[in-house]
């Protein structure tokens, strides 16, 4: 049987961290090594990790790094075929969900997989939209050859939740330690690239949704301009974002005109301030200040590094 790492990392948990390691302590199948990378907590989420069996490693905040610091928890798990990813605001939906994840590593050409979330009982209409647009219930396999089909998103998924075969993620060199976010796109990019495949798994489930503001909104497709302007060869491989945002505008349209039509205002302003983000967070974001830069976007450390 494979070895399997878990890595979570964490900061200031609150509240839901208790609900969170009670429903992993319901897991029917355990990782073999537990690992929680925690950025100097305030309250008590790495003491309450350790209670639960977790190996707990702290780090300072500004030491973050969405890519090297899960690149970090990788290199000490060198005895893992398998490596399993949550974040801890992403709750597991039922005790067989890690084992149903794991189990399409029965094929030993899939390099990474991820869940399907659905959105927290209490998620708003456009947050709980996102979720069902993008983690829909039908499960699926990608491969090189399906970017003609599906485009950008064939290299969609998510470190919430999901699990990389370690050796297919050494073999592309790891999570990148330049990027501001969206490591796992790049690394999924690299693996189809390499001939490996990738698996969204409906059936292996976590509840995990955001309800962002209008300014968050704005921040992180900021963050994924530049994350795009910094990495072209995924749009160059995989084709460009502009259809996908259509249709999920589309959708979401749709969605709210059913369950709660008084949220459209809201939409619509929240798309505009998607596009002005994304479009200065691509190339125009190279002829701004670093301080503006950093100014708009979530990810705030990624400016006080070395960024391009």
């Amino acid at each position: 049987m494979s070895k399997v790492g878990l890595i979570v990392p964490t900061l200031n948990a609150g509240k839901l961290w208790e609900t969170w390691l009670q429903a992993f302590e319901q897991q029917t199948r355990k990782p073999d090594y537990l690992l929680v990378i925690d950025s100097s907590s305030s309250d008590d989420t790495a003491a309450l990790a350790r209670e639960h069996g977790f190996d707990v490693q702290v780090i300072s905040k500004s030491e973050f790094n969405h890519g090297g610091t899960r690149q970090a928890g990788v290199n000490g798990f060198s005895a893992a075929d398998i490596i399993v990813f949550l974040t801890q605001d992403a709750l597991l939906a039922s005790p067989d969900a890690i084992e149903k994840l794991l189990a399409v590593f029965e094929d030993e050409s899939v390099g990474a997989a991820y869940g399907r979330q659905l959105p927290h009982r209490d998620a708003g209409p456009i947050g709980a939209h996102a979720r069902l647009f993008n983690y829909p219930a039908e499960s699926q396999v990608r491969s090189l050859e399906d970017r003609s089909r599906f485009g950008i998103k064939t290299v969609f998924i998510s470190n919430s939740f999901s699990a990389y075969r370690r050796s297919a993620l050494m073999q592309v060199g790891g999570f990148p330690t330049d990027t501001i976010m969206n490591e796992d796109t790049f690394v999924a990019g690299k693996m189809l690239v390499n001939g490996w495949k990738l698996v969204y798994c409906g059936d292996a489930q976590v509840f995990h949704s955001h309800d962002y503001g209008f300014i968050d909104e704005f921040k992180r497709y900021f963050d994924i301009g530049v994350f795009h302007t910094h990495t072209p060869w995924l749009q160059q491989t995989f084709g460009g974002a502009s259809g996908e945002g259509l249709r999920f505008v589309i959708s979401e349209m749709r969605y709210l005109m059913t369950h709660a039509f008084w949220l459209l205002p809201s939409a619509v302003l929240r798309t505009g301030l998607k596009w002005l983000g994304f479009k200065m967070g691509g190339a125009l974001h190279q002829r701004l200040p670093r301080k503006v830069s950093r100014f708009f976007s979530m990810h705030k450390t990624y400016w006080l590094r070395s960024a391009p």
